[in-house]
């Protein structure tokens, strides 16, 4: 958690690295745009002519003897969003900055989002994706998917990648999935682009610590950052700038706007899972604007928003159709998307490891009612696990 302190100064406490802003937005935006996309029948024919022509598809995920092709039923997909360095050797081994699960029930007329922290300290098993073997251990979560992928590149380490983080999954908590996607950074400022930005509501006053200007109206950014060598990062003002401030209240987000927006922790009271929340609404609002008529009735814009996401994210859709999955699913958009809350919130410290964290008694139950199908129930009896956004 960080603060303002005196001098310009903002400390962060060290609890390491979590959740960057796109990723939860991108990965969800990416797999739930087909969903909210299906809402209008009139316009299926060409829904799902646009999105099964532009998605990226490929094998993620290994092939299941003996499982039916059947949309019917509930279903677990794995989400992830990545985030290798510009210039990055391609045989560097990338770590997944976000991991959700989306379940949506047998019903199929709502789903529920889930996040497993980057952080959590889990059981990872043995893996060789044919270039090199990994021995198993215990790591961040994070850590399964750079080693499944290790010495591969491009597909076969996104394949390699998701396969492990799969495996690992189903050890530590028993959960399975019936498909995939990936998400990187470069289409998420697209997506905002072609819709025009987005309209939300900024539910606390947010100040920006990568935008700002200096008195001649000049962008700069308003804090320089340290590394305090404790784990954490102190921000010192920069003399002469003026941050970018986000007042409490509805406003429209220009694309730039909303990424810096979903970008802030450092200077919220409650750091990561204030950024969650927020990414969270903004989610929300991102979809009802995808699902409106300004863009299921206009074609070409639909088409445009289609064609964009389809290049930001690679799918496996298992052996189900990608034109069925949205077809089934499409009754749900973002008002019947329910953000579910993990470790109450908060950072759940793990005794195993220092900087890591754990999941606390209410999430690993979660956890189990995902495994069983029955997140409805648990919901009804657990209300307070429903996020606010």
């Amino acid at each position: 958690m960080e603060a303002l302190a005196k001098g310009g100064v903002a400390r962060r406490t060290g609890r390491g690295r979590r959740d960057p802003l796109w990723a939860r937005i991108l990965v969800v935006v990416g797999s739930l745009l087909m969903i909210s996309a299906g809402t209008t029948f009139v316009l299926k024919d060409v829904v799902f002519g646009y999105a099964t022509r532009s998605v990226h598809k490929e094998d993620l995920l290994p092939v299941e003897d003996g499982k039916r092709a059947s949309v019917s039923g509930a279903k677990n997909l794995l989400l992830i969003g990545i985030d290798p360095r510009p210039n990055q050797n391609p045989t560097d081994s990338i770590r997944s900055d976000s991991i959700l699960i989306l379940h949506i029930p047998a019903s199929h007329d709502m789903a529920f989002l889930i996040s497993i922290p980057r952080d959590t300290w889990v059981s990872i098993p043995k893996y060789n994706n044919g270039k090199q073997a990994f021995n198993g251990g215990k790591d961040k979560i994070n850590g399964a998917f750079a080693a499944g992928g290790n010495g591969l590149t491009g597909k076969d380490q996104r394949k390699h990648g998701t396969t492990l983080l799969a495996s690992t999954i189903k050890q530590n908590w028993g959960v399975t999935f019936d498909a995939a996607a990936i998400i990187d950074f470069v289409g998420f400022q697209e997506v905002v682009k072609v819709l025009g930005g987005v309209d939300m509501y900024v539910d606390q006053r947010t100040v920006s610590v990568h935008n700002g200007t200096d008195a001649q109206g000049n962008h700069k950014v308003p804090f320089e950052q340290r590394d305090n060598g404790r784990g954490g990062t102190d921000l010192i003002a920069i003399k002469g700038v003026t941050p970018k401030v986000y007042e409490v209240g509805y406003q429209h987000l220009a694309a730039w706007e909303a990424l810096d927006f979903v970008r802030q922790r450092e200077t919220l009271p409650n750091s990561d899972y204030d950024r969650q929340r927020h990414q969270q609404q903004f989610i929300k609002a991102l979809l009802k604007k995808i699902a409106s008529k300004e863009v299921l009735g206009n074609p070409s814009k639909l088409n445009s928003v289609l064609s964009v996401v389809g290049s930001a994210m690679t799918i496996d859709t298992g052996p189900i159709g990608l034109d069925d999955w949205i077809f089934a699913m499409r009754g749900i958009d973002g008002d019947r998307l329910l953000t579910l809350k993990t470790n109450n919130g908060g950072f759940h410290a793990s005794t195993e490891h220092p900087g890591a964290e754990a999941l606390d008694q209410t999430t690993l139950d979660l956890l189990a009612a995902v495994r069983d199908k029955n997140v409805p129930a648990f919901v009804t009896a657990n209300p307070s696990i429903v996020s606010s956004s």
